[in-house]
């Protein structure tokens, strides 16, 4: 196998990254444990990462920028609800927890806890990236032919990816 593979549709790559603010520096969210994927069957994470990463070998890292303006459009403050506590379930008092809604005509939307208090819980149906832009760190581990399997699998052919791809992209 060589170890000079690059990036191409019907490789295997492995990868792990982290996605900071550009504005705060803050990171908003990382992998613990490599993301395998099989490169132009499917696509993990925003279309403008995948093409920064075609042609890219093992122990490369990159750093690609992307407005979250562009992808998610901006902020749309009608997403943002805020309800007596009461009125919410114990399992959802705490910020950061994600809560699948439903609309009346059978949509489901993500919605984030973002601020609680003694008296009211807030959520907020955004994409976490809209109206921000972010800097995703990704850094390249191996780059090797696909297998039959993956390629129909559409990914690696194992249990426990460590973050929510839908969290990623848009709905």
């Amino acid at each position: 196998m060589a170890m000079n593979d690059a990036i191409r549709p019907g490789k295997f790559v492995e990868l792990t990254y982290q996605v900071t603010d550009r504005k705060s520096g803050h990171v908003l969210t990382r992998v613990e444990f490599p993301l395998g994927y099989v490169h132009g069957h499917n696509e993990i994470l925003a279309p403008s990462v995948h093409a920064e990463l075609e042609g890219r070998t093992a122990g490369e890292v990159i750093e690609v920028e992307i407005d979250g303006q562009q992808i998610f459009g901006p902020r749309d403050e009608s997403l943002v609800f805020t309800d007596d506590i009461e009125n919410v379930p114990e399992e959802y008092r705490q910020v950061g927890t994600s809560i699948l809604m439903e609309n009346d005509r059978g949509q489901t939307r993500s919605f984030l806890v973002t601020h609680l208090d003694d008296e009211t819980l807030t959520v907020d149906g955004n994409n976490p990236l809209s109206g921000r832009v972010v800097v995703f760190k990704l850094e390249v581990l191996s780059v090797r032919d696909a297998t039959g399997e993956e390629i129909r699998a559409g990914g690696a052919v194992h249990a426990g990816a460590a973050v929510d791809p839908s969290r990623l992209r848009s709905v």
